[in-house]
């Protein structure tokens, strides 16, 4: 079964009236849109602190509704936007400005909507990809508010996020989450990992504390039905399909190269203990692993590691052990949660790793645990996210005939 024909029902499914196309077309350039000049940008607080007077605007704020306000506003139809950043339109080095934690997510969209021009709001943040989910009933309003926000929290200029972002509205919207959830906009083409964190996304907009209201909660429901539904009537997601088998493809290829070393023979360690370095384990297993290092900041997460691969010999360090494992290994991920850099130039030097010695950085968290000036030092040569777009274009060719 084709993909067209598995996304077909689950789009739509419940029919579309709860989901209005703006007024504004999706095919518009941003700068109409955003009203052509920046001034459009709104004036209303981040912090939620807006006063309401009698049910009026005081300061050129509005208060944040209620949830129950908030599903009264969509059964008259509210109109559905995205707008976001990903692989495919920015460089990391703006994508990890926007970055935000999952715990977190819930707590920006209230921001979001703390003003009232979005009355109901939800946020997808991960290695690839940045996007707010939002319904509003004034569409200009509400992509204001939305480009304020991202404005504040990035401190880049408009003009910088204009240059990187996407903006989508009704159908447009609707079947861009249906892609994404699919699998089918991520980098590793049928990747897995998407469909999880969608559905994270929709778990934390219906919470209490979370910002969606009966549209958005049914159009992520549906998303989360439609990814489903294509990897088990479909062959996309067969193969090598996560961020983390790319980066072991590629440390894997490069190695002569940059360490003239054998695969086989290097050295390796990874700093994180998360689902990415469990499925980097798990790739790196399947071509031979017998041992690695694992630099963490508590014990709990490697040894749940070490139960799971009973084959592979784990060594658990801790965090303050770091530069004693970066010296003895070869090549070293990183997958960490952690805002800032854990290894840079100065540190490295700070560290005695300035001499030469060959040694592969290979980063797939972000923000980058890995600054970028690491590779002016001799030896060492650094590898982000986005130095994965080569290694997978090799492999999407079949996933691709699936689409």
């Amino acid at each position: 079964m084709k993909l067209s024909s598995a996304f077909v029902a689950l789009a739509i499914a419940g029919g579309s009236s709860a989901f209005q196309p703006p007024a504004l077309n999706a095919g518009r350039s941003l700068n109409n849109r955003l009203g052509g000049s920046d001034s459009v940008l709104m004036s209303s607080t981040l912090d939620g602190t807006a006063k309401v007077v009698n049910g009026k605007v005081v300061n050129g704020t509005r208060r944040k509704k209620t949830k129950q306000e908030r599903l009264e506003l969509a059964s008259k139809g509210l109109q559905v936007h995205v707008i976001g950043l990903s692989i495919h339109h920015a460089e990391v080095e703006v994508r990890e400005k926007l970055a935000i934690p999952e715990h977190e997510w819930n707590t920006q969209s209230n921001i979001i909507t703390s003003t009232g021009q979005v009355e109901e709001a939800a946020i997808l943040s991960t290695c690839n990809r940045f996007e707010i989910y939002y319904a509003a009933s004034d569409a200009h309003e509400a992509n204001a508010r939305v480009m304020e926000y991202l404005a504040e929290r990035s401190s880049l200029p408009v003009s910088t996020l204009r240059r990187n972002i996407f903006m989508l509205g009704g159908d447009d919207a609707v079947w861009h989450l249906m892609r994404v959830s699919g699998g089918l906009d991520s980098l590793v083409v049928g990747e897995g990992q998407i469909l999880s964190q969608v559905r994270q996304c929709h778990l934390h907009s219906i919470e209490e504390e979370g910002c969606g209201g009966k549209v958005l909660s049914r159009l992520l429901n549906n998303a989360v039905a439609a990814g489903k539904r294509v990897r088990s009537e479909t062959s996309i997601s067969k193969g090598s399909v996560s961020i983390s088998s790319a980066a072991v493809e590629l440390s894997e290829a490069m190695c002569m190269q940059d360490l003239n070393l054998p695969f086989s023979e290097a050295r390796l360690a990874v700093v994180g203990a998360g689902t990415m370095t469990r499925l980097l384990i798990t790739h790196l297993a399947s071509r031979g692993l017998e041992r690695i290092a694992i630099v963490n900041r508590s014990m709990a997460r490697p040894k749940e590691l070490q139960e799971q691969f009973p084959d592979v010999e784990i060594e658990i360090v801790l965090e303050d052990g770091l530069w004693d494992v970066m010296g003895r290994s070869d090549i070293v991920y990183t997958a960490t949660s952690s805002p800032d850099y854990v290894i840079d130039k100065a540190l490295l030097q700070e560290n005695g790793m300035d001499g030469g010695r060959p040694l592969m950085l290979v980063d797939i968290a972000v923000p980058r645990n890995i600054g970028p000036d690491s590779v002016e030092l001799p030896g060492v040569v650094p590898y982000n996210v986005d130095d994965l777009k080569a290694v997978v274009a090799k492999n999407t060719a079949m996933r691709q005939r699936e689409m």
